[in-house]
């Protein structure tokens, strides 16, 4: 499909979000994929994985997650500076308002007319701790989450009781988990600590570990992993055309 781009400034509880908005440019309704980005937020990397997915029937939504941190439009460089500026951004924000955050959107897309309504998650890296914490939505269907760090680790802050481990049996949609064997940001004790939770928890989920390092979705750097990422988006897209 040939796909259009826009951004809209979508009202949260903790301020504007700029959001970007990839689409059909055939008229009708199309289910929604919010789309969280890593710590750098809108990369050109994260924008074209963005518009592949929208291609696929879907219109995506691209938030700029760490929006009450930083001016309007920041994308954040892949090197120290610019990871510095995402890690201290990302103990910064709450957990409560990524959830905030994750409202504002669905409420957003149940009011446009090319939306169908149903929305689901995806992530990567942050983005996809993100996407498993915008599960806890009953609004969200499903979510595919891409080498999800600080889940295990409990350290993003959050109320007492309200952290994103302890409260995976509040997951209704189906969920994914898609890990690399050879990621230092969740090592097999992470994961496993994950794993077993989702055991004994109850929830729908799929569980896939990979030979892969961090960040091997991302099509720029060293880490990439061209075919592997085609069968992640082939998966996802698998996904949301069922669930949605």
């Amino acid at each position: 499909m040939i796909i259009q781009h826009h951004s809209h400034d979508i009202a949260t509880d903790t301020g504007i979000m700029r959001t970007s908005v990839y689409r059909p440019q055939d008229g009708g309704q199309f289910p929604a994929i919010i789309f969280y980005s890593e710590i750098f937020q809108q990369t050109a990397p994260i924008a074209r994985s963005a518009a592949l997915l929208a291609g696929h029937g879907f219109v995506v939504l691209v938030p700029e997650v760490f929006h009450e941190l930083n001016p309007l439009g920041t994308v954040l460089a892949y090197d120290d500076a610019g990871k510095d500026k995402g890690n201290a951004d990302k103990w910064a924000k709450p957990l409560e308002s990524h959830d905030s955050d994750t409202h504002a959107m669905i409420n957003f897309v149940q009011t446009q007319n090319y939306c169908t309504g149903a929305v689901g998650a995806m992530g990567v890296c942050i983005g996809g701790h993100l996407a498993y914490r915008a599960a806890l939505n009953p609004a969200i269907k499903a979510a595919f989450c891409l080498y999800a760090t600080d889940i295990h680790s409990d350290t993003l802050p959050a109320k007492a009781g309200n952290n994103s481990f302890e409260r995976m049996k509040d997951i209704q949609g189906e969920i994914h988990f898609i890990w690399g064997k050879q990621d230092p940001h969740v090592p097999k004790e992470g994961r496993a600590k994950i794993y077993q939770h989702a055991v004994t928890s109850g929830i729908n989920y799929q569980w896939q570990e990979v030979n892969a390092q961090h960040a091997f979705m991302r099509d720029e750097g060293e880490r990439y992993d061209p075919a592997l990422a085609i069968a992640m988006y082939q998966q996802a897209v698998a996904l949301f055309s069922r669930t949605l």
